[in-house]
């Protein structure tokens, strides 16, 4: 008999401890399951903490849920670190403050922070500790974003713009949705890494795309090999990357360049494609749900309501007004 193989996700508990150790032993629990730090705490007697975390690809995910507390990484943590990663963290219930490089940042619920732990830092939870955080290999994030040191200690609004899309995406990656994810870790975590460049404004870019014509032009093959393979359903980035001999990456870093993600503009394509068809009427003869094939879009309900959200209007509305 095959043993069962080890789940992916670990999870530390103060629940594991005597009340009068729990303190204790969440900082030794953070120090083995992320990494070293000091943690203060007025809760001693009745403190509790659990910690959460999960691989997803590159980065790890994890989830913090604990009394109020202020964490510290000293110089001499630091020191005695083996590994040092980014860290992207957010709350979505109460306000708490992130401190490093000089700038006291005051975070408010579904708010984003970067952070470097190869430099001190402070956290300070009045409330609960309750967050994400979002382990980030400096070699990975150098993929996604041109000076990831300058954007540390940065409030990424979490209510507005690009911010508040990476906070929804952010808030979907619990371990436990990631480990029972039905795309490949690698396609979320540089989903991730587009919305990331994106949101600090500070999307990376590669020797072709910084030279403005190189640029231009990698931008108009890739959507031009979008609008020719628009009907093929479920097309995804590394599809288009394989047929253009180019990485996934670098296709999802010349669409951040424009402002847009692969998904957005495969979605503009398709709306494009069927609202020709739907104004021509040498295309009456097919029937709604078969443009919506035609546009890569098999089911006919999803087809008719992201007509109405992209398009204003349901297909049969569309056709009918264009008459």
């Amino acid at each position: 008999m095959q043993p069962a193989p080890m789940s992916p996700i670990r999870t530390w508990s103060t629940d594991d401890a005597s009340p009068g150790q729990r303190l204790g032993y969440w900082v030794d629990s953070i120090c083995e399951g992320f990494l070293e730090m000091s943690v203060q705490s007025q809760r001693r007697v009745d403190f509790s903490g659990r910690l959460v975390s999960a691989p997803c690809g590159p980065i790890g995910v994890n989830r913090v849920y604990g009394s109020a507390q202020d964490v510290y990484r000293t110089p001499g943590a630091i020191a005695r670190s083996k590994d040092n990663y980014f860290y992207l963290l957010g709350k979505t219930d109460l306000p708490w403050t992130a401190v490093q490089a000089g700038r006291s940042v005051p975070m408010q619920p579904n708010d984003l922070v970067l952070i470097d732990s190869r430099r001190c830092y402070e956290f300070h939870f009045p409330v609960t500790a309750d967050s994400i955080s979002l382990q980030l290999p400096p070699e990975w994030l150098r993929s996604w974003l041109v000076d990831p040191a300058d954007q540390v200690a940065r409030r990424i609004d979490g209510q507005s713009g690009w911010g508040s899309t990476l906070s929804s995406f952010v808030r979907q990656l619990s371990p436990e949705a990631t480990v029972a994810s039905p795309l490949p870790t690698a396609l979320l975590s540089d989903q991730l890494g587009v919305l990331l460049g994106l949101a600090t404004g500070a999307a990376a870019t590669t020797k072709t795309t910084r030279e403005g014509g190189a640029a231009e032009s990698l931008h108009a093959r890739i959507v031009d090999a979008i609008r020719q393979r628009q009907a093929e359903p479920g097309l995804t980035a590394s599809d288009l990357a394989a047929q253009l001999a180019m990485s996934p990456r670098t296709v999802h870093r010349a669409m951040a360049n424009r402002g847009m993600t692969f998904a957005q503009q495969l979605m503009a394509c398709r709306m494009s494609a069927a609202r020709r068809m739907l104004d021509d009427s040498r295309f009456d003869r097919l029937s709604l749900a078969e443009i919506g094939r035609r546009v890569g879009l098999a089911d006919a309900s999803h087809f008719t309501r992201l007509c109405r959200r992209h398009l204003g209007m349901t297909p049969a509305a569309l056709r009918l007004n264009s008459r």
